[in-house]
């Protein structure tokens, strides 16, 4: 099969033939369709996420139909369109695991980082941790719900009951994010890099009641904040411009130093808090609830060789919605 897959962090991914991986019983072998780009795959890619697998084909946003069963898989047939997540293994053992919180697992496995991902032609996947896609949704439509909108849920629910949400950073999770948010009453402050009308504009055509740069301050004091942006200095501007009781959270598995900042715009109860990964339940009841609003995901897609571009466009800010790259055989 073809795929794309990091040798070196730091350069370019390169296009490889290697054969179709092995299937293990409790898998299934995937034929992917498409496979969303993701900022976690551009860290992996520069080298600022270390600790996987190297060479690895990376991509955890990744939608498929199943080619070959496992002989220990149940609940999936051949031909069936399924979603692989970034989170591809856990040990179902530990504490963490037991109380609901797999997301934690220490011995957990990521998809396209200890476990090669979608950006192939096919790969494999536990039958436990893949996901049936509702049909209201393209194979490329349905690709960003597997990371940024599963992500985004968790957060969105850390948030806890805001009435004002500000996001931070309006990539491909925010633009799901808001749309859920403003299903359930919330309105919604978008933040984006300085200057950036494009990315502003499209926050207000997905119901943003305000929209501005990063530093601005919103028309009134935030009840919660999400961070997408990878930018450790958005930690104090969202605390200083959210009410008492808040809770800033920081939604991204990377991001840069947070700098110093006074006590006083953290006194008064506000909370700054991670998101780590996702577990299954957040994938059932994301992909559940997403036909109801319903979500719709705007997406720019690129063939499977041209991972290197959609990986930089991404870099540069310069895509809106989310990047979907699409991986048939014809890729």
């Amino acid at each position: 099969m073809r795929a794309m897959h990091v040798a070196h962090p730091g350069q370019a991914l390169q296009a490889v033939d290697v054969a179709l991986p092995p299937l293990a019983p409790e898998q299934v072998l995937v034929r992917v369709r498409a496979c969303g780009v993701c900022r976690t795959d551009l860290h992996i890619a520069d080298g600022e996420l270390t600790g996987g697998k190297l060479p690895i084909i990376p991509g955890h946003e990744i939608v498929g139909e199943i080619a070959q069963l496992g002989a220990r898989t149940a609940g999936f047939s051949v031909g069936q369109r399924v979603g692989v997540p970034w989170l591809g293994h856990t040990c179902g053992g530990c504490a963490y695991c037991r109380s609901g919180r797999e997301n934690l697992c220490e011995a957990a496995r990521f998809t396209g980082y200890h476990l090669d991902g979608g950006y192939a032609q096919y790969t494999v996947a536990d039958a436990r941790f893949c996901f049936p896609l509702p049909d209201a949704y393209s194979d490329a439509q349905a690709a960003p719900l597997l990371c940024a909108g599963l992500i985004g849920y968790r957060a969105l629910r850390m948030a806890g009951a805001a009435r004002a949400l500000g996001i931070y950073g309006f990539g491909a999770a925010a633009h799901i994010v808001a749309q859920v948010a403003r299903y359930q009453g919330q309105v919604v402050y978008a933040f984006t890099r300085p200057g950036d009308s494009e990315g502003q504009a499209f926050a207000r055509e997905l119901g943003a009641a305000w929209s501005g740069d990063a530093g601005e301050r919103p028309p009134q004091p935030l009840d919660a904040a999400i961070i997408f942006a990878p930018a450790g200095a958005l930690v104090p501007a969202a605390l200083a411009v959210s009410a008492p009781g808040a809770t800033v959270v920081c939604a991204g598995i990377h991001m840069s130093d947070i700098p110093s900042f006074p006590y006083r715009i953290l006194w008064g109860e506000r909370v700054v808090r991670s998101v780590a990964n996702l577990t299954r339940r957040d994938g059932e009841e994301f992909l559940a609830l997403a036909p109801k609003v319903p979500v719709r995901t705007e997406v720019e897609t690129f063939a499977l060789s041209e991972a290197n571009e959609a990986l930089d466009r991404l870099r540069q800010g310069r895509i809106r919605g989310a990047a979907v790259l699409l991986c048939g055989d014809e890729a």
